[in-house]
């Protein structure tokens, strides 16, 4: 039986790949067809009456290793310098402003309409609505001209950081106080130490292991690193952040005093292979994510009438208001409008939400459904963007 598992991992694993490789063609995101993969595999499944007993809890261990490397290999590809900061200043606010918008407007329907709530359990319910999941928006974004997906990778991937961060300041903390941001800046104090140590630290051991394995060892310390932070309640998704952005600027660290001793052509060597292990590492956990997500779907889920109301209503909302942010902002609409997507971190903070403060209104239903109606405007609006155009621009 056991054998017969591995075959079918390794045949969806190979399929996941197939898909990979033609959505730049298909245009059709692929996260779309590891959640129809996985659900066809369920169903599968249960005509033949085969169980799969622990599979669900194995869910938020995955997504937790996914994000970390999701927002590892996203910083690692953005660069920082003098020529970008107006994109990255533009995409942290399209990250940021839209996300507290549709957190507290969606909060305010929650506790509008379950007035078993708290406003700040509606809130903690609302936030994982209102984030753009880089794992979904970037590998859907591959296709663009350069300076589009460039400015996806900055937007979600500093709308992980921002929503994890927010989610975790309002849910840990049982009152919302002066004192509370007290607590909260020095958190974020105490994680750029922490980041800026152990970067230089990782750095370090990246240059000088000459042992044939030196990459597995540098992703378990982040992890466990990472995992630390958390039980801290640190904002460690900024270190990862951070760590990544640093790795991917080696060449404007010699302009830093006192850093310029670990730059080095064999620290840059090293971090283009670890780059290269990064991708491939992502892809894997990635793919296993949205496959294991779409085998818990239930089609009755999928059909729930009364939670499609809702979910319309917030996917109607978050693409208002991102219209009207990039409009603002002056930044050419098409397509980036189109790509707004929920996913894995969405899903990750929906199953986070402290016990006793779910809502009845935020439940399975609603949440496949964003998920599935914000990846399928992002397919159609990528089907429609023009090639040629592209090029051109």
């Amino acid at each position: 039986m056991s054998g017969s598992i591995i075959i079918v991992i390794c045949g969806l694993l190979l399929l996941a790949y197939i898909f990979d490789i033609t959505s730049s063609k298909t245009r059709i995101p692929s996260v779309i067809l590891l959640l129809i993969l996985g659900w066809t595999v369920k169903q599968i499944a249960d005509l033949f009456q085969i169980s799969f007993p622990g599979i669900e809890e194995q869910l938020p261990a995955i997504g937790t290793i996914g994000l970390i490397m999701i927002v590892l290999d996203g910083s690692l590809e953005i660069e920082v310098h003098r020529s970008n900061l107006s994109m990255i200043g533009k995409s942290a606010v399209v990250a940021l402003l839209p996300m507290i918008l549709i957190s507290f407007g969606l909060a305010q329907a929650i506790y509008y309409f379950d007035p078993n709530n708290t406003f700040k359990d509606s809130l903690i319910n609302a936030i994982p609505f209102s984030i753009i999941s880089s794992a979904v928006a970037i590998s859907g974004s591959k296709n663009l001209i350069s300076s589009q997906k460039e400015f996806i990778v900055y937007e979600s991937s500093l709308s992980d950081v921002f929503g994890v961060v927010f989610f975790n300041f309002v849910a840990l903390h049982e009152e919302i106080n002066t004192s509370s941001f007290v607590d909260f800046f020095i958190d974020i104090f105490l994680i750029l130490i922490i980041s800026f140590l152990a970067t230089i630290a990782l750095s370090f051991l990246l240059s000088k292991i000459r042992h044939k394995v030196k990459f597995a060892p540098i992703i378990i310390l982040i992890i466990m690193i990472y995992h630390i932070s958390k039980i801290y309640h640190l904002p460690a998704l900024v270190f990862i952040l951070l760590f990544g952005i640093f790795m991917g600027n080696l060449n404007q660290i010699k302009k830093i005093k006192y850093l310029d001793k670990i730059q080095s052509e064999t620290l840059n060597k090293e971090v283009t292979k670890f780059k290269e292990l990064t991708i491939e590492f992502t892809f894997l956990i990635r793919t296993l994510f949205f496959i294991l997500f779409g085998f818990m779907i239930k089609t009755s889920e999928l059909l729930n009438v009364k939670a499609l109301v809702w979910s319309v209503g917030i996917v109607v909302c978050i693409f208002i208001i991102r219209f009207i942010t990039l409009k603002l902002l002056k930044i050419k609409l098409h397509p980036l409008v189109f790509i707004s997507p929920r996913g894995l971190i969405t899903v990750l903070l929906f199953l986070s939400i402290p016990i006793g403060h779910s809502s009845k209104i935020i439940n399975n239903s609603l949440l496949i459904q964003v998920i599935i109606i914000t990846a399928l405007i992002m397919m159609f609006g990528l089907m429609f963007t023009n090639t040629k155009t592209k090029a051109e621009n």
